[in-house]
């Protein structure tokens, strides 16, 4: 019997295998797992409902309100002690910030050349560029709160411990 170590906590995977069809996370909080960036922000119900309506980037103007509108979710998520809701709302500020840089980058929004892994060129476009920059900003800020932190590892405690017996 091999024995983990994983102090304070040990991060789990996000589980895909999970009928996401049939889950709402409001109502079951433990069967949320954070993973990595932005894994599961296009599956985790009620939030991507609530979220993706307002999750635009094509223009700095549009970011800007987009970016302002999910983070008045978050802190509405973070009034409700919704740990699910508040790192949904920070994957879908994060997805802004990665999505804008890849077509600040990539006109195309396509990194590589059809059908290869060939990185294409960089053609970078400032108006996406500063779309980028308003949703990292936001991320940033969402990321850094102090509730949020704390909620973080609350809920990695409750529900991410992994066994610590293999």
């Amino acid at each position: 019997m091999a024995l983990l170590t994983c102090l304070p906590v040990c991060k789990m995977e996000f589980d895909y295998s999970l009928d996401f069809s049939q889950i709402d996370f409001r109502a079951h909080p433990e069967l949320y797992r954070i993973g990595r960036g932005e894994q599961g922000v296009l599956l985790v119900e009620p939030y991507k409902s609530e979220i993706l309506p307002h999750w635009r980037f094509k223009t700095p103007d549009i970011a800007r309100t987009s970016a302002a509108e999910i983070y008045q979710l978050f802190l509405r998520y973070k009034a409700a002690e919704d740990f699910v809701g508040m790192d949904m709302a920070r994957k879908f500020l994060q997805m802004g910030y990665t999505r804008s840089r890849r077509y600040a980058n990539h006109k195309s929004g396509r990194k590589y050349a059809k059908g290869t892994k060939e990185v294409l060129p960089d053609a970078v476009d400032p108006v996406k560029a500063e779309s980028a920059q308003i949703f990292y900003e936001t991320w940033q800020q969402v990321q850094q709160d102090p509730e949020y932190l704390k909620l973080k590892q609350q809920h990695r405690e409750r529900y991410e411990r992994k066994s610590t017996h293999s």
